[in-house]
C-alpha cells in the first residue's frame, strides 16, 4: 500500500497531499493573495511565496492525513507546465525530501493531472473517453485511452477560455480574481439578453481572442451611450458571456464525442468549477445521453491530490525520476 506524498506549485497556489494506495488522506491547498493588488499574478512574487508556504502546507498535509514523515514510500511533484519559478521552489522541495529519506521521486504532467483528478473517489469514467480540460492557461480537448495515454485532439489557437473571463472581468472593473466572480454575478442574471459572436474554427480547435475583442467594443460603446451601464447591467452581461464561452466549448466537445463515437465525458481544470459550464455540460449530456464526470470542487482547481493521483498510478508502473530531474515551463502531453 504505497503512500505518496505530493506536490503542487505551478502558478499561486502552494498545495501538498497525501495518498494512500490510491486513496486520500489530506489535501491542503495555501492561496496567495499578494497578487490581489497588482490584478494579476506576478511570477516573482509566486514564487517567493510559495517557499513561505510550501513547509507549514506540506506539515499540514501530513498532519491532516494522520502520517509521518517516515510513511512515505515517494513524492510525487510538478513538473510542468507553469511558471518557472514557482515551479522550482516544488521541485526542489521533492527533491530534497525524497533525497532525505532516500525514496522514489515521480514527475506528474500537471495536465495529466487535471484530467486524472477524476480518478479520486468512486465515480470514474472508463476508457476511452473526452475530457473537456479548460483553465486560465489551456483549453484542449483531450482524448484519453489510458492513464497515460492521452491525446490533445483540439486545442486554443489564442487565448485560453479561462484568460476570456479574466479579461473580462477587468474590462467590467472587477477585482482579480475576476473568473470567480463573473459566476457569482451570473447566477443572477439573464444569459439570453446580449449576444455575443461565436469563432467558426474548423475542426475540434477553439479561439478565443475575437470574443474578448466583441466583448471590449460591447462594453465601450454601450458605456458611452450610458456610463452607468455595466453597473445596471453586470448580472445580464456576466451571464451573457458566461453562456457564450460555455456554448463555444460545448459545440466543439460535441462534434469531437461525435466523430470518435465516445459516450464517458469529463470536465476539468480550473474553469471547471465554473457554474455556468458544469451546469450546461450536465444538461447536454442529458440530451445525448452522455455519462458525464466533473470534479469535486476542491479537485478543480490547482491542487495536490490530482499530482498524488496521478503520482500513484506511476508508482505502480514503476516510473520513477533521478535528482537530476529540472522543472519544465512548457510541457506537452
Amino acid at each position: 500500500m504505497p503512500v505518496i506524498l505530493a506536490i503542487e506549485s505551478s502558478c499561486d497556489e502552494t498545495s501538498a497531499a497525501v495518498c494512500a494506495d490510491g486513496r486520500m488522506l489530506s489535501n491542503v491547498i495555501a492561496n496567495q493573495t499578494i497578487h490581489e493588488a497588482y490584478g494579476g499574478v506576478v511570477p516573482e512574487l509566486a514564487s517567493r511565496v510559495h517557499q513561505q508556504n510550501i513547509v507549514p502546507a506540506v506539515q499540514q498535509a501530513l498532519s491532516n492525513a494522520k502520517v509521518s514523515k517516515n510513511d512515505i514510500d515517494a513524492v510525487a511533484f510538478t513538473r510542468g507546465p507553469g511558471l518557472l519559478g514557482s515551479l522550482l521552489v516544488g521541485v526542489s522541495f521533492a527533491k530534497a525530501f525524497a533525497l532525505a529519506k532516500n525514496i522514489p521521486l515521480i514527475e506528474v504532467n500537471h495536465m495529466q493531472a487535471h484530467v486524472l483528478a477524476h480518478f479520486i473517489g468512486d465515480n470514474k469514467p472508463s476508457f476511452p473517453f473526452m475530457c473537456l480540460t479548460v483553465s486560465g492557461g489551456h483549453t484542449q480537448i483531450v482524448l484519453v485511452k489510458d492513464y497515460f495515454d492521452m491525446e490533445v485532439v483540439g486545442q486554443t489557437l489564442d487565448d485560453a477560455a479561462g484568460e476570456a473571463m479574466d479579461k473580462t472581468s477587468k474590462i467590467l472593473g472587477l477585482p482579480y480574481p475576476g473568473g470567480p466572480l463573473i459566476d457569482k454575478h451570473a447566477r443572477s442574471g439573464n444569459p439570453d439578453v446580449y449576444k455575443f459572436p461565436e469563432p467558426q474554427i474548423p475542426g475540434f480547435d477553439f479561439s478565443f481572442s475575437g470574443l474578448k475583442t466583441s466583448i471590449l467594443y460591447f462594453i465601450r460603446d454601450n458605456t458611452a451611450a450610458n456610463p452607468n451601464f455595466v453597473q445596471e447591467n453586470m448580472a445580464d452581461i456576466c451571464a451573457s458571456v458566461e453562456k457564450r464561452i460555455a456554448t463555444i466549448l460545448l459545440n466543439k466537445l460535441k462534434k469531437a464525442a461525435e466523430y470518435y463515437d465516445i459516450k464517458d465525458v469529463a470536465l476539468a481544470g480550473g474553469v471547471s468549477a465554473n457554474t455556468g459550464l458544469r451546469n450546461a455540460l450536465k444538461e447536454t449530456g442529458e440530451q445525448l445521453a452522455w455519462n458525464t464526470f466533473i470534479p469535486k470542487m476542491e479537485y478543480c482547481t490547482d491542487n495536490a491530490a490530482m499530482i498524488a493521483i496521478a503520482g500513484y498510478y506511476k508508482y505502480l508502473k514503476g516510473e520513477f525520476v533521478g535528482q537530476d530531474i529540472t522543472p519544465l515551463a512548457r510541457m506537452s502531453f
